[in-house]
């Protein structure tokens, strides 16, 4: 088999850009399932995946029940493509098994009592949510879409049985915003089926899932992610069609309409080529926000997106992934997001959890003469943007996306970050520059990494000690180390400006006296950040660039210049380039080799600025920086690397808010950064 997929006999008349169609997303699905039933010795042997070491579940001495978690997720995520091949054809076969065979009897064993494969019921385990209920959620949100893959098949006898379990997991303790979700779905099923429920559960978990809905076809999950799109848009909208629309209308129609407001920015979040940004939790999902350009195809207005863009980035983020053979690990998709990379995964990931990703496949559901197959792949927005950036604000989850024309690269602009975690936390993700771990020795990759030299933190004494008179006892070892921002608030975007705030400590500890307000200004290929240090006590801060692979081992070129106070350092792999530039408020440029760190390589370097302040009582200060990158081996211009033409910082500016300045382009172009009343307009 070969070692990763591709696509055979392109057809780049209907797909003119990667040569994907309909059939070429059933052989996908096939490629990946021979791969992963090679973990399958007969029709008798059930689906599971070898333990990987580490954090995710589960391991040598986990309690039986985690083991049966393993094989039921497994059972089911892999469903996920062969839920759309059953569909397709009946008969389809891999490794020489009929995959409906397989999976009707699996599905039987594992949702009946008393086999030796079944999943454990609720009471027989502690009183706590366990991943049964969220891989039951998507079982049956498959099952609504396509009944007549596995359900029709059993007796009225075996659905009987099966519905004792399924019931009892239907109606266990759920938790969180998004599980509900997975209850839901599940409570839905048996509806449809004919088996009583409670009504009552039903109703109250769909009336907490539609008060989440924040805006802008967002949902509010432990904070904003990828959940948003995935669970609440397309589990959702499946639900609508196969059951809501008739039981529950007006619930159905709060999701509708949430629905089709996200279609007005989802294809920003990806770049020219379909690459999905790497953002948020459960990053080795990957694709699975890909399942709403398919979905777009179920709403009750099918026209909101053009359908050969959808399938262009549809088809671009699966390819980003199976095309390559660091994906995968053990012949599936690896713990990571390109390899294997155990630092970038939750615990409660286990081997089979990435086939979560392969979401999108729902579009086999989809008629043969849907205009999603139908229609020409095209570029949608892109060729119309040149060199310029198309910036899209999303208020209400405070997201601002960029698509950078001259790069063909995707960004992420985050607001509201409530803790530190890299996932969240990064000042901006990008398509081609996955994000890197935090680095507590400094230089953290897009991030203000902050060390306290207040002598008050490195003896251990609480730094509230002249207001109490008591020292707690701090960790002077923990001080020495760099932490990035606590959590993120937006403000606002006023005249091209991104108004946010970084609070690097949370109050009580002095949480006035440690925000940086950040002011982005987004440029072609990159930004200008003007940024207002309001640390009040003795400090250092790192801020890092994206960090760039070594590329087959190779250390990236980096080059270094300085005239006057504007100081450039640039960096480049094969394909990709970054440039620094710092005009105020930064001591210097440097650039640090991380190891284990980074999304595609063992060893990566990110270049950073650095700047340390040693007075008691720091003044505030404007830190003004140009960031950019490339996609291509190209030099970087005179012009590029010198961005700005006039720097104006006023102590009082027009507006009457302390500390701000007028920035003015080569072109000219006239941006005032003034931080108006920034604490009083957080949207947190």
């Amino acid at each position: 088999m070969k070692p990763r997929f591709e696509v055979e006999n392109p057809d780049f008349t209907l797909s003119p850009l990667t040569g994907m169609t309909r059939n070429h997303y059933i052989e996908l699905a096939k490629y990946l399932l021979e791969r992963a039933f090679t973990h399958v010795r007969s029709v008798d042997d059930p689906i599971t995946f070898p333990i990987v070491p580490g954090k995710s579940y589960p391991q040598e001495g986990s309690p039986d029940w985690r083991f049966r978690s393993l094989e039921f997720e497994a059972l089911e995520r892999t469903f996920t493509l062969a839920g759309p091949l059953i569909h397709v054809d009946p008969e389809v076969t891999v490794r020489g098994i009929r995959l409906r065979d397989y999976y009707k009897l699996h599905l039987y064993n594992a949702l009946t009592p008393g086999h030796p494969n079944s999943v454990p019921l609720p009471e027989d385990l502690p009183d706590a949510t366990y991943q049964f209920t969220c891989e039951f959620g998507g079982l049956f949100k498959t099952l609504l879409l396509m009944s007549d893959t596995l359900w029709s098949g059993y007796s009225q006898k075996e659905k009987d049985e099966m519905a004792v379990t399924i019931s009892r997991w239907g109606h266990h303790r759920t938790t969180q915003n998004n599980w509900r979700i997975f209850n839901i779905v599940t409570l839905s099923f048996l509806k449809k089926y004919g088996y009583e429920i409670d009504d009552d559960l039903l109703k109250s978990h769909l009336l907490w899932v539609a008060s989440y809905h924040s805006g802008n076809g967002w949902y509010l999950e432990q904070t904003y992610n990828y959940y948003s799109i995935s669970l609440f848009i397309v589990y959702t909208t499946i639900w609508n069609r196969a059951f809501g629309d008739e039981h529950y209308p007006e619930i159905a129609e709060i999701i509708e309409r949430s629905a089709q407001k996200l279609m007005e920015s989802i294809t920003c979040f990806f770049g020219r080529d379909g690459y999905i940004n790497m953002w948020s939790r459960s990053i080795c999902y990957r694709t699975w926000v890909s399942g709403a350009f398919p979905v777009a195809f179920m709403l009750k207005n099918p026209g909101l997106l053009d359908p050969g863009f959808a399938r262009r980035l549809c088809s671009g983020s699966l390819l980003q992934f199976t095309g390559r053979e660091d994906f995968y690990h053990n012949d599936i998709p690896s713990l990571g997001f390109y390899g294997r990379r155990e630092y970038m995964i939750q615990n409660y990931s286990c081997p089979a959890s990435p086939f979560i990703m392969f979401l999108p496949f729902i579009c086999l559901a989809l008629p043969e003469d849907s205009p999603f197959w139908t229609a020409t792949e095209n570029e949608g927005f892109w060729p119309d943007l040149k060199k310029k950036p198309k910036i899209t604000i999303l208020e209400n989850p405070g997201l601002v996306l960029v698509n950078h024309g001259i790069t063909g690269a995707s960004e992420i602009i985050p607001g509201k970050v409530y803790y530190d975690d890299p996932n969240y936390s990064k000042l901006a993700y990008n398509t081609r520059f996955p994000w890197e771990d935090h680095d507590p020795q400094g230089g953290t990759s897009m991030e203000y990494s902050f060390r306290s030299l207040d002598p008050r933190d490195v003896r251990g004494e609480d730094v509230n000690f002249y207001l109490t008179g008591a020292t707690l006892g701090n960790n002077p070892e923990r001080s020495m180390l760099f932490s990035t921002s606590q959590s993120m608030v937006f403000n606002s975007v006023r005249d091209g400006v991104v108004y946010r705030q970084a609070l690097m400590r949370r109050p009580p500890n002095n949480g006035v006296g440690y925000i940086i307000d950040l002011a982005d200004i987004v440029i072609p290929g990159g930004v200008i950040r003007v940024d207002r240090s309001r640390m009040a006590f003795e400090h250092e801060l790192t801020l890092g660039h994206f960090g760039l692979p070594h590329d087959a081992g190779k250390t990236p070129m980096v080059s270094r210049t300085e005239d006057g106070s504007r100081k450039v350092m640039t960096a480049a792999i094969r394909g990709r380039r970054v440039a620094l530039i710092t005009y105020a408020g930064w001591d210097s440029l440097e650039s640090l080799t991380h190891t284990n760190h980074n999304a595609e390589a063992d060893e990566s370097t990110v270049i950073f600025a650095r700047r340390k302040r040693l007075s008691r009582n720091p003044a505030m200060e404007l830190m003004i920086s140009v960031f950019l990158h490339r996609t291509d081996d190209g030099q970087w211009s005179p012009e590029e690397l010198d961005p700005i033409r006039q720097i104006r910082i006023m102590d009082v500016t027009p507006v009457f808010s302390p500390l701000g300045a007028e920035i003015t382009l080569r072109d000219g172009t006239l941006y005032r950064v003034f931080f108006e009343e920034i604490d009083g307009n957080r949207r947190t």
